[in-house]
């Protein structure tokens, strides 16, 4: 059985990584989107990233697939996407399986948003109820 630490390191060891600093210029370059792949719990829990794509983790090949009936038309960009989720591990497998599909223009931002909020970067607060 292979751990799931040991599927991350498989995965990062193929894919590419980004740096909060690295991602954020690409995005604010408009060379890149970012990809929120965190539960809409975390999201209404921890804030989000402003401009960032929503896409749960277990819908990510519905709805990046552009021949899928749940495709999202805002994943269908020449931009390179940057997933990310809380602190890196899920974004490497999505960004692992991104690429696995056949798309190029794939990354994940280490550290996720736990490292982008250490960084000062700016969050979205969520909605008080």
């Amino acid at each position: 059985m292979n751990t799931v630490k040991e599927l991350v390191d498989a995965a990062t060891a193929e894919i590419e990584t980004l740096s909060v600093d690295t991602a954020k210029d690409a995005v604010a370059a408009g060379a890149a989107q970012f990809v929120d792949i965190r539960d809409i719990r975390e999201l209404n829990r921890e804030g989000r990233i402003a401009g960032a794509v929503h896409v749960p983790r277990g819908m990510l090949e519905f709805w990046i697939d552009p021949t899928s009936p749940y495709h999202k038309p805002e994943l269908a960009t020449d931009k390179k996407l940057i997933f990310f989720c809380a602190a890196g591990w899920r974004s490497a497998l999505a960004t692992k399986t991104a690429k696995d599909m056949g798309f190029d223009h794939v990354a994940h931002m280490e550290g996720g948003f736990g490292a982008w909020r250490d960084a000062a970067g700016e969050i979205i607060a969520p909605k008080k109820n």
